[in-house]
């Protein structure tokens, strides 16, 4: 891994927190929120069960999977973006 000023490390670890505020709240909405208007969610349906429930049951578990792959690959080609890659030969 090679050095990096501090005006790309200011930048690679903005873009790196402004995604990981995004992820959580991402991750909130699909666990807390969808509870929070269970109620209101219950007219909708998505798999032949209420779209609360399947939130609760199947949903939430499934954000989260999608999102650290996504995480995962956003963050290899950031890497690649400021030399970071552990493939790069020194």
């Amino acid at each position: 891994m090679r050095k990096i000023d501090k005006r790309e490390a200011d930048s690679y670890f903005r873009i790196r927190t402004i995604l990981i505020t995004i992820y959580l709240l991402i991750g909130f909405t699909a666990s807390f929120v969808v509870v929070f208007f269970a109620e209101q969610l219950s007219e909708f349906s998505f798999n032949g069960m209420p779209f609360h429930y399947f939130m609760g049951a199947q949903g939430a578990i499934l954000i989260f999977i999608i999102l650290l792959f996504t995480n995962a690959i956003i963050n290899d080609r950031i890497d690649k973006k400021f030399g970071l890659d552990q493939d790069q030969k020194e």
